[in-house]
């Protein structure tokens, strides 16, 4: 839990903070879900000339960019896609640990995490693109890093060795999302809006999945490097 500390660290004088109420916690998260929103694979696939959502898997996250536009496109979008959530979250949560702000409704854990879920749904269910967007897993992984930094290495951990054993990003991913609340549970025990957070994370990342899941189990689902525009078998 967050408490108020702000100090001036020249002088050691306690400072003024600024309470936030019902209104700025709703601000935060509009502004949040927004910023979640941008399309940067889309926008990214604008710059190169061509739709992404009408190529490869036509979803606009960073997997699908890595097969329509390249490596180095690819790169970029996760990257993107990635701090468009670790850099909010992180900075309301320096603000509200370090006492700049002091949210007076609800606990500072929660509003971050609000925040963060923001994020994510705004990059899943983007108001730039008719509320159609990627899997969240860059932006996930922004928020995770953020905020749950353990939980965030394990689920990183548990990607890598399914993807490099399998060739599939999707299969990665849902190891990663079942990883989220396992490790969560480790190494959070007694903060319930963390392990809430994660076991909403994860139960979403499973979920966008579950076209994935399906094409898994008919063995039509595209292993990473292959290209095959007339199927759908993308990630994000």
């Amino acid at each position: 839990m967050f408490k108020a500390s702000h100090v001036d660290w020249l002088s050691g004088t306690a400072l003024a903070v600024s309470p936030v109420g019902y209104g700025t916690v709703a601000l935060v998260l509009v502004l949040f879900f927004l910023v979640g929103g941008i399309p940067f694979g889309y926008l990214a696939g604008r710059m190169k000339g061509v739709d992404i959502r009408t190529m490869g898997s036509g979803n606009i996250g960073a997997t699908n960019a890595f097969r329509v536009l390249g490596r180095g496109w690819g790169s970029l979008v996760f990257f993107l896609d990635f701090f468009k959530a670790f850099g909010p979250v992180l900075m309301l949560a320096i603000f509200l640990r370090e006492g700049v702000w002091e949210c007076t409704v609800m606990d500072g854990d929660l509003m971050v995490i609000l925040g963060g879920v923001a994020v994510v749904l705004g990059h899943n269910f983007s108001p730039f693109m008719g509320f159609k967007g990627g899997k969240g897993m860059a932006s996930s992984a922004g928020f995770l890093f953020a905020f749950l930094p353990w939980a965030g290495l394990c689920c990183v951990l548990a990607f890598f060795v399914v993807f490099l054993l399998s060739r599939y990003v999707s299969l990665g991913s849902i190891a990663a999302s079942i990883m989220l609340p396992l490790s969560s549970f480790y190494f959070y025990q007694g903060e319930p809006w963390k392990l809430g957070a994660a076991l909403l994370l994860g139960g979403m990342g499973v979920w966008k999945h579950r076209s994935n899941i399906q094409r898994l189990r008919a063995g039509t689902e595209l292993r990473f490097g292959r290209k095959k525009p007339d199927e759908s078998g993308g990630e994000e």
